[in-house]
């Protein structure tokens, strides 16, 4: 079984070291913001597109294509964004970054910061992270006394703020369009694309680059030791490391960084987390936050890679990387990893993640407003002692009527889970009506 290897975690939880700007610099912080600031922005920009970073936020698109889209003729300012808004259920990695180590953080927005031409940046962090807010308040002023952030940065002349802003704690301020609206003090309401590209049209109208806190870490490393060095950690095409946040019925939840491709989710429960729990059995896994589409263990993937060779897979084989997760169907997501073995009952799971979503729709769009509404209402009757045996048909009705007709990606997000569950544990859910007959619906108020 492969070693960790950590990069982005490689301080966290050490005996000793602290997140104050002092330490920082004892372990070689802010070194290779001092290098950057010595070379040519498109430089760095090149770079980071040779060592095929992927975001880390949910999308897995290549952060230095990312970069290349950005509206650099139109004489308006670019601004910077790290989304530290976290809301994936499952996913828990950021905070620690946030809490142990802000300034590797600092030190990587800094550097994207130099490499795009940013005067400006906002780290955006959910309203439930007030110590991590407080946190990074400190850092950067810690930075800003040591010359790092803020006007001519290290005796160049370039000059670069960083600002925390604190979001209202609301899910769909984790799509990137949804946190700009926030961002300007408006409601989350994400935008149409097109024509709102934040790499043209973001911020104040102005071109908008929006990465997430790992991402903007990696950066840091890139640079440190060259994006062709960078490109050798993990597989083709999945290049770095990845940070899996493992959480559900294993003996030794946590977070974990791996080379991206080298470890398998076998290896990832079995080895690493000690399996299940005394007993127990493994019964599925959400490889990637609560919106990634469930596997069921004990099912097989075959296939072809994009190289062309054949696999046959079960769970426990599939690599812990974007491309082979996509390839059975489901995501790596932010890298929130949830167990679940055979002691859960996947209609009541499944109504508590309908019912998250639900809750997190923003409104603006009908089919997500009222399918993500009709779905929770649906689950939510099945596990108060009211289902019928049409019920798991109807929530396939209502799941599939709602991805690719919404203005962002939420509506693919709470429809998933539903499809996934009733695909992997279709008997499970027809066959519920017989087990669990109680109240009148209306009595529950949940029609």
């Amino acid at each position: 079984m492969p070693e960790q290897r950590r990069i982005i975690f490689q301080h966290i939880d050490e005996a000793g070291y602290s997140n104050d700007i002092d330490c920082y610099i004892r372990h070689g912080g802010y070194e290779t913001l001092k290098k950057s600031v010595t070379q040519k922005p498109e430089d760095l920009r090149e770079e980071v597109k040779k060592s095929g970073l992927r975001g880390s936020g949910g999308a897995g698109f290549p952060c230095g294509v990312k970069w290349s889209l950005v509206d650099r003729k139109s004489g308006k300012p670019i601004y910077l964004i790290v989304n530290a808004d976290e809301s994936e259920p499952g996913t828990f990695k950021d905070r620690y970054i946030i809490h142990q180590d802000p300034h590797q953080l600092i030190e990587g927005t800094m550097i994207s910061c130099f490499a795009n031409n940013v005067k400006q940046a906002y780290i955006y962090i959910r309203g439930e992270f007030p110590h991590g807010a407080r946190i990074l308040e400190k850092a950067i002023q810690e930075a800003r006394d040591k010359n790092l952030v803020g006007a001519n940065i290290l005796g160049t002349d370039y000059s670069c703020d960083i600002f925390v802003h604190r979001g209202a704690g609301a899910y769909i301020c984790g799509e990137e369009t949804g946190l700009i609206e926030s961002l300007e003090g408006k409601r989350a309401n994400p935008r149409i694309k097109p024509p709102y590209f934040p790499a043209v049209l973001g911020l104040y109208q102005c071109p908008t680059i929006v990465n997430n806190v790992e991402t903007l870490c990696h950066v840091k490393h890139i640079i440190g030791m060259g994006g062709d060095e960078y490109a050798k950690i993990g597989t083709a095409g999945n290049t770095g490391t990845r940070i899996f946040c493992v959480s559900g019925h294993v003996k030794k939840p946590g977070y974990y960084e791996f080379e991206c491709g080298k470890i398998t989710m076998g290896q990832l429960l079995n080895e690493v987390c000690g399996g299940p729990r005394d007993g127990r059995t493994f019964k599925a896994v959400i490889p990637g936050g609560s919106s990634a589409k469930i596997l069921k263990f004990g099912e097989r993937f075959k296939g072809k890679t994009r190289a062309g060779a054949e696999y046959d897979w079960g769970v426990e084989d599939v690599p812990m990387d974007f491309d082979s997760l996509a390839m059975i169907g489901t995501m790596g997501g932010s890298g929130g990893v949830i167990v679940m073995d055979d002691s859960v009952n996947m209609v009541e799971a499944l109504a508590n993640i309908n019912a998250f979503y639900s809750h997190e729709s923003c409104g603006q769009c009908t089919p997500c407003r009222e399918g993500s509404l009709w779905m929770k209402k649906i689950s939510s009757r099945m596990v108060h002692g009211v289902a019928r045996k049409e019920d798991a048909a109807l929530l396939k009705g209502v799941a599939d009527q709602i991805p690719g007709r919404t203005i962002c990606a939420f509506g693919e997000a709470c429809s998933w889970p539903t499809q996934s569950f009733l695909a992997k544990f279709k008997d499970e859910f027809e066959g519920y009506a017989e087990t669990k007959q109680s109240k009148p619906a209306d009595a529950l108020n949940l029609v």
